[in-house]
């Protein structure tokens, strides 16, 4: 499995689509901050919207824009001339998802047809879809929260992003026709929308530091894996520069300006975002999986995970997670 994937794999996000808007003239929607473990998401399959955060910052969002709130800021979503809204909002369902308009109409689905020609009638400056994932406290912290907050890949004039603008086309495609399985569909190409997006982010912003720059650093991506690998391993930074092929000193330098924190120190995240997988997902024992993630000992494991996490090992076991799916 590569690095990504298994990152991906370890934090769970689990997608469900909420809604669909579909909205004309002004608009200015909030939406609320979300607990922990939820990360809301919108994509615009068509038109364009502002979203602005908390603090004020305002982001222009176009045909194709994918944008990911992982610690659920609130957040509001208007329309590109800011315009005070005074149409009001309905609620109904299109065949696939709830919609919401604000041109009055309030049944959201045409005349019982799957064609999408009543939708045509009545073209939106909008159209967007909203959802969310479910991830899994502890075992997403290494790569959830290295993400910008609002975290916003953006297609617009990029030739090598093909695959990434083919599968918004599906799940557009999808979301017009409404077919049998289109739900399903679309949130499963969410999944991959997701993997998709943070790729296409790290190889765009090189310059940026954290998890997602490692990986698009060919070099340090293999150090990466080799403590995902290995975690149990008692690692020197004089190994891990030789699986980089750097030196110690310059791997050491290099790994530090990319990820923003020390090697040691993302290792033992590693460590405790491996540990917290094993705590949920198997019934080893807290010194069989602090011996599998590199301590000798389980007072030693027991001890960096409270400082890492923030909870026992075994309170961590025993705290519900809205993503837990037990096995059949």
């Amino acid at each position: 499995m590569d690095t990504l994937s298994r990152l991906i794999d370890l934090a769970r996000p689990q997608a469900s689509l909420d809604l669909r808007c579909q909205l004309s003239g002004a608009f200015d929607i909030d939406h609320d901050p979300m607990k922990a473990g939820i990360a809301p998401f919108h994509l615009v399959l068509d038109g364009a919207c502002i979203v602005e955060t908390a603090d004020g910052a305002q982001h222009a969002l176009s045909a194709g824009d994918f944008m990911l709130f992982p610690r659920g800021a609130a957040h509001r979503v208007r329309d590109v001339k800011r315009l005070a809204a005074t149409a009001p909002l309905t609620l109904g369902h299109d065949g696939m998802l709830p919609v919401r308009r604000n041109d009055g109409r309030n049944d959201g689905s045409n005349d019982g047809s799957n064609d999408g020609s009543n939708d045509a009638q009545v073209p939106a400056d909008i159209d967007l879809l909203c959802g969310r994932f479910v991830y899994a406290p502890g075992s997403s912290a290494l790569l959830l929260n290295a993400l910008p907050d609002p975290f916003h890949v953006s297609l617009g004039g990029m030739q090598t992003l093909g695959s990434l603008q083919t599968l918004i086309a599906l799940m557009r495609t999808e979301a017009e026709r409404r077919e049998a399985g289109a739900l399903a569909i679309v949130t499963a190409l969410s999944q991959a929308l997701f993997a998709m997006a943070l790729r296409a982010h790290g190889e765009r912003n090189a310059s940026t530091s954290g998890v997602l720059a490692l990986l698009a650093d060919a070099r340090l991506c293999a150090s990466v894996q080799g403590m995902l690998g290995a975690p149990e391993r008692a690692w020197t930074i004089a190994e891990l520069g030789e699986l980089a092929a750097m030196s110690r000193a310059t791997y050491a330098r290099h790994f530090n300006e990319r990820a923003g924190m020390t090697v040691m120190d993302f290792l033992t995240q590693i460590r405790m975002t491996i540990a917290c997988d094993l705590l949920r997902r198997t019934q080893r024992s807290a010194a069989e999986i602090g011996e599998a993630v590199g301590y000798q000992s389980e007072a030693a494991f027991g001890k960096a995970f409270q400082q890492s996490v923030g909870v026992t090992p075994g309170r961590y076991r025993r705290a519900p997670h809205d993503n837990d799916v037990t096995p059949g």
